[in-house]
């Protein structure tokens, strides 16, 4: 196995398509770090200009975006990706080194989603000798805050994709391969409480403690999502929770941030809906539901089938198999597939370990990707 820290120099550079995966992996692009999402995007920007593309640059809060438009034949097809990762500065020369060993390239962000967005691009490398009548018009969408939500670009999106005929994502397909046709909804909540200070020992009558008042609004919330009329199944985690500050002081505040998953949008309004109108168990107490992040629940059309249908016969003739069906997961392609967009995503390589240490892609599943992608933008003669 050959690693790398993030200042050395590859050795693998003869392998065009990996040294431009890792080209984009030891740029570091934690989620909120500006700077980095306008390194990456530099590198982005000149790549993707060297394959045809108008580069429009979105400066915003969360970093960013891309907005590339590839000329073509007909409304453009959109590619949908992100440069943001979960992983912190430094990952690279601790939990995740960038190494290969054999088929499997392992790195942080390398399999969601730097490959992906290596995948686009060498399959518009390869369109380019085609005159224009041959390939199809394409515009790529990167943003730069997908992993927390999306908050800034989503509300952006929808804008941002007018006029497209389909939309293929390129988060990491189901570890069989097969490609994604629906997700859950997904939403980000922060439950807070506002309680009174007050002495523990000496005044704690005087006090309202927001820290007791938010385990008690916990307890409703798993009420809420575990309600037996609800028309669908909630995923609920209680990711972080945080009050209080001295154990001799009763807390005056306590937060909580929830994830969600909707199955559909009627139970996705339904648990919302609750949420926003919890009321405080004790006197004193002010408790507040603010939404952080939401994407609406993606069930698959007979248009996303249709898309899903052709892919799978560009990818006959290069003897692959294309299958899809839905996923737990949510990302930007729920809001398109809403919209009624014809959309499929998971069109990254395979691999695994997403948000984890053993994240990885396989090197042969990348080029297979870029050979299918090739083959669905490709218009025949005649």
């Amino acid at each position: 196995m050959t690693t790398f820290p993030a200042d050395r120099e590859a050795d693998d550079s003869s392998d065009d398509i990996i040294a431009l995966v890792r080209e984009l992996v030891l740029v570091e692009t934690p989620s909120r770090d500006t700077v980095a999402s306008a390194r990456i995007a530099d590198i982005l920007s000149r790549r993707f200009a060297e394959v045809g593309g108008a580069v429009q640059r979105v400066d915003t809060a969360a970093g960013t975006d891309l907005v590339i438009d590839v000329p073509g034949s007909g409304d453009p097809v959109l590619l949908i990706g992100h440069t943001d990762t979960v992983w912190p500065v430094g990952t690279l020369d601790g939990d995740v080194p960038w190494s290969t060993e054999g088929d499997v390239v392992r790195g942080p962000g390398a399999y969601d989603m730097k490959a992906g967005i290596v995948v686009m691009l060498e399959a518009l490398r390869s369109l380019q000798p085609l005159p224009l009548p041959r390939r199809r018009a394409v515009r790529v969408i990167l943003v730069s805050d997908e992993e927390v939500g999306s908050p800034v670009s989503g509300p952006l999106l929808a804008e941002r994709a007018q006029g497209v005929a389909a939309a293929i994502g390129f988060e990491s397909p189901h570890p069989d391969g097969a490609l994604k046709v629906g997700r859950r909804g997904s939403a980000r909540v922060r439950l807070g409480v506002t309680g009174r200070a007050a002495h523990a020992a000496l005044d704690p009558e005087r006090g309202v403690s927001a820290v007791d008042e938010l385990v008690d609004q916990l307890v409703r919330v798993r009420e809420i999502v575990s309600a037996p009329d609800l028309p669908g199944p909630v995923l609920c985690n209680v990711g972080i929770i945080s009050g209080g500050a001295r154990t001799n002081v009763v807390p005056a505040q306590a937060q909580a941030e929830i994830g969600l998953r909707f199955a559909d949008p009627v139970t996705e309004e339904t648990v919302l809906r609750a949420l926003r109108a919890l009321t405080p168990h004790r006197d004193g107490a002010v408790v507040s539901a603010e939404v952080l992040s939401a994407r609406p629940a993606w069930q698959a059309s007979a248009q996303d089938d249709a898309l899903l249908e052709g892919i799978a016969a560009a990818g006959h003739p290069l003897g692959q198999s294309i299958s899809g069906r839905p996923a737990a997961g949510a990302g930007d392609t729920n809001l398109l597939g809403a919209l009624g967009v014809p959309t499929v995503d998971g069109f990254g390589p395979r691999g695994g370990g997403a948000h984890a240490v053993d994240e990885h892609f396989l090197r042969s599943s990348l080029r297979e990707r870029v050979a299918l992608l090739r083959a669905v933008l490709t218009i025949p003669a005649g």
